[in-house]
């Protein structure tokens, strides 16, 4: 699979955000308690928020025709947008929006990438590239989820959340620059 050079963008790009940027219940409830000292409530309603963003981006991902290594680089890139609006949020609202916009390009690049990975592999070779690209996501996440608390509580939120922003660009800058390499290739 290492072979793919495709596959193997997908894979980073999956286990960079997954380990550092996907772990919103620590960013959400962080913001919520440290940031704006609001209760329960609050908490709930910007992980309301955020699960209308994963909603809006499914929808999205839902309508696409097929989708592309140019659609992941789109989602990622929006994600770290998001992720360092998320950052930068002078208030709950602010931060409530770039929830929304993070939660809808989480979605669709995590659905793009099952989508390509499915679509481009042998049927023989589908389960095992499948569960390759589950234990990539969730054992970022695993791994990621300490390192992003303690960051957060050592360093503050702002810290841990632009490191959530800045660990996007890098796999969406690799993924753009091997979908360029790729479309020259075929050119030529």
């Amino acid at each position: 699979m290492w072979r793919r050079p495709d596959l193997r963008a997908i894979l980073i790009m999956l286990f960079l955000i997954g380990t550092f940027a996907l772990n919103f219940p620590i960013f959400i409830s962080t913001m919520a308690v440290n940031v704006f000292h609001s209760d329960a409530r609050a908490f709930g309603l910007l992980s309301s928020i955020m699960a209308v963003g994963s909603l809006s981006g499914a929808l999205f991902a839902a309508g696409r025709k097929k989708p592309g290594l140019a659609s992941l680089s789109m989602g990622a890139g929006i994600f770290g947008l998001g992720c360092t609006l998320a950052a930068l949020a002078p208030g709950y609202w602010w931060f409530a929006a770039a929830l929304a916009v993070s939660g809808a390009a989480a979605l669709t690049l995590t659905n793009g990438t099952n989508s390509i990975m499915q679509l481009s592999t042998e049927p023989s070779m589908r389960g095992r590239v499948m569960a390759l690209r589950v234990g990539v996501a969730l054992g970022g996440m695993t791994i990621g989820a300490p390192i992003v608390g303690w960051v957060a509580n050592h360093f503050g939120r702002v810290v841990a959340r632009r490191g959530a922003g800045r660990a996007s660009p890098l796999p969406w800058s690799q993924s753009t620059f091997w979908h360029a390499e790729r479309t020259t290739a075929r050119l030529v």
